[in-house]
């Protein structure tokens, strides 16, 4: 240290704080297994830290020349020809490969079809279908819009009755008050995997376990999920799951969406959207809707498919890196912006709305104070990119394998110097 420095005791308490985090984040991406990683991502000119891959995953370097390679060969050169040489099996097949990799999913469960909004409409139909004289729909009065207004719309269709569980602004929904609100009346019950706000994750296994235990049916909603911690669908029993891929499984704006359906359902699950490519003869012309065996009945017009390129490398990041150690990247990203949180944030009044226990929080840590909305802005215009939710909520999203510590803390430390 030279002696124009300061030292440690000059240092106020806050800038004392800073230097230590920003030691403590250089030292954990030196040893981080997977800081490889964030290098197969594709740099954003003038931002200095992207704190919103729970929202939209950044690009990998490759997927320019994915796409390129796609219309040049597989689209361009190969041209209708692909639909039989690939494409007509591709929502199955990678469907099965983000079952495999991320959902503790076997084989013959999964497809990648629609929408994120479509998927669950088609899944809550054939959910409430499979469950005839059971009158009501039960769904967190938290849950993402999306998911609560087509339960709305699909009760209303169907004469059911919506009702809704307070549940917990910090942790969600327990098991213990799942087994109180379900009845024999429930025919299904829709729940976020993650909260989208706090990050809480729900007890997916005893969940399933109290609505099974009175004849419930149970949808999972796995969108903040998916590829930012393991997850074990076939293990819990869950009925049915929908997810989108354009977050932690990186696959752009409006990528298509996945559901899951277990196997024993399948074969007398009946989804409402009926099309050419869910029938059973796709290219026999039929005067009659007959639905396809297994989950491409499911599908309903013709596939995404250009949609469906981007995350192929993402996925293949995922296989290499393992679920495992994601997961471990993920608790060591966030519990660093805790610690982070506690030393500059909350001396300016700011509140954590997110769990503290490893155990109970997935992949963003979100935070609260009244000026947010207009601090979000002004981060922004910085190259700081949270997001902003309603009413009084920055949330932190720190995809694994494309983010640093250090990166963590610049965003944690712009959000202290644009809100004092």
């Amino acid at each position: 240290m030279t002696s124009t420095e300061p030292t440690s005791a000059e240092l106020t308490a806050a800038e004392q704080a800073s230097t230590e985090l920003r030691a403590r984040a250089a030292d954990l991406d030196r040893a981080d297994p997977l800081a490889a990683y964030v290098d197969r991502f594709a740099p954003a000119d003038g931002v200095s830290a992207y704190l919103d891959g729970n929202s939209l995953g950044r690009p990998l370097r490759d997927t320019a020349d994915r796409l390129s390679a796609f219309v040049r060969d597989d689209w361009g050169t190969r041209l209708i020809r692909s639909w039989d040489e690939q494409w007509m099996e591709l929502p199955l097949a990678l469907g099965d490969r983000i079952g495999t990799l991320t959902l503790g999913a076997a084989p013959g469960q999964t497809v990648v079809a629609d929408s994120t909004t479509v998927m669950l409409f088609k899944l809550m139909s054939a959910a409430v279908a499979l469950q005839p004289g059971r009158t009501e729909i039960l769904i967190e009065a938290a849950n993402f819009p999306t998911d609560r207004f087509v339960a709305e719309g699909i009760a209303a269709a169907h004469g059911l009755e919506l009702r809704q569980l307070p549940g917990n602004a910090l942790t969600g929904v327990s098991a213990a008050e799942v087994a109180d609100a379900v009845s024999e009346r429930t025919a299904l019950l829709v729940l976020n995997h993650i909260d989208y706000r706090s990050g809480a994750i729900a007890d997916m296994r005893a969940i399933t376990a109290a609505a099974h235990a009175r004849g419930v049916l149970v949808l999972w909603d796995l969108c903040h999920s998916v590829g930012a911690i393991p997850i074990e669908l076939d293990a819990c029993g869950v009925d049915f799951a929908v997810g989108c891929t354009y977050k932690y499984l990186n696959g752009g704006p409006g990528a298509p969406a996945f559901g899951y359906v277990a196997t024993a359902l399948q074969e007398r699950a009946e989804q409402p959207v009926w099309g050419w490519m869910g029938a059973s003869d796709v290219f026999g012309m039929r005067d009659a809707y007959a639905p396809a065996a297994g989950m491409r009945r499911f599908l309903s017009g013709t596939p995404p498919v250009l949609g469906m390129v981007p995350m192929q490398g993402m996925l293949d990041l995922i296989a290499e890196a393992g679920m495992p150690a994601i997961r471990a990247k993920s608790l060591s990203l966030t519990g660093l912006a805790l610690d982070a949180v506690d030393a500059l944030l909350a001396p300016l009044g700011v509140s954590l709305l997110t769990p503290r226990a490893p155990e109970q929080r997935g992949g963003h840590v979100t935070v609260g104070h009244p000026r947010f909305q207009a601090v979000v802005q002004e981060l922004w215009q910085l190259g700081v990119i949270p997001d902003f939710r309603h009413p009084d909520g920055i949330r932190i999203g720190l995809s694994p394998l494309s983010t640093t510590h250090v990166e963590t803390v610049r965003g944690v430390l712009a959000i202290r110097d644009a809100l004092s």
